[in-house]
Formats: structure tokens, sequence, C-alpha cells
């Protein structure tokens, strides 16, 4: 493992991130939620936004450089510091959705 550039990244993840801008004049940071939405929405990439964030799904090297311009975009606008709390997660024996996920579990507890 002399040269670490020769490993590649997985070819497909899901990632559920939570952006915190830092230092703004308001408690109130949907402005720029919406914002990083529009980034998502551009993307071209699977998502689904929730209360506490959103979770992307796709190749790994593009889920994490939409995670890099949602920082990006907001530090244009004069955000000083932000925070980002990201959870992801790849299989090498399928690929599974995130709906298919949620479905799983749904159709577990008769909600199908």
């Amino acid at each position: 493992m002399d040269n670490i550039a020769s490993i590649p990244t997985p070819p497909h993840c899901t990632a559920d991130f939570c952006l915190i801008p830092i230092g703004t004049s308001s408690p109130s940071v949907s402005a720029q939620i919406a914002d990083v939405q529009r980034l998502v929405e551009k993307s071209g990439l699977k998502f689904v936004m929730h209360s506490a964030g959103t979770t992307l799904e796709g190749p790994w090297d593009k889920v994490h450089q939409v995670i890099g311009q949602a920082h990006t975009i907001l530090h244009q606008q004069g955000i000083v510091r932000i925070q980002t709390d990201i959870r992801v997660g790849s299989r090498t024996d399928k690929e599974q959705s995130f709906e298919d996920k949620v479905n799983k579990v749904r159709s577990l507890l008769g909600q199908q």
C-alpha cells in the first residue's frame, strides 16, 4: 500500500449529510438550505431532503463533490464557517437504493 493514489473509491454510495452554517445573523438557516437543495437538484444525483438533512445516492466521487460544492456556495455568500455531519454507506454485494432500504423495513412492518 505504498501508492494510495491507486486505491479506488467505491463505485456507488448513499450519503446522508446535514450541513450547518455557523455564525449567521439568524438562527434560521432555511434560505441557505434552499440554496443547497437547488444545487442538489441540478447535480443529477438521486436525493431526498428530510427534516435533518439530505440523502444523496450515486457515484462516490460525485456525491462527495456535491457536498463540497454545497460548502463552496455558502462560503461564497459570506458564511465563514460550516460544519457538516456525513454518514456514508457502500456495499459490494449489490446496489441498494435508499428507497429499497426503507421499503424493506416497511414490508417487515406490514406497511407496504
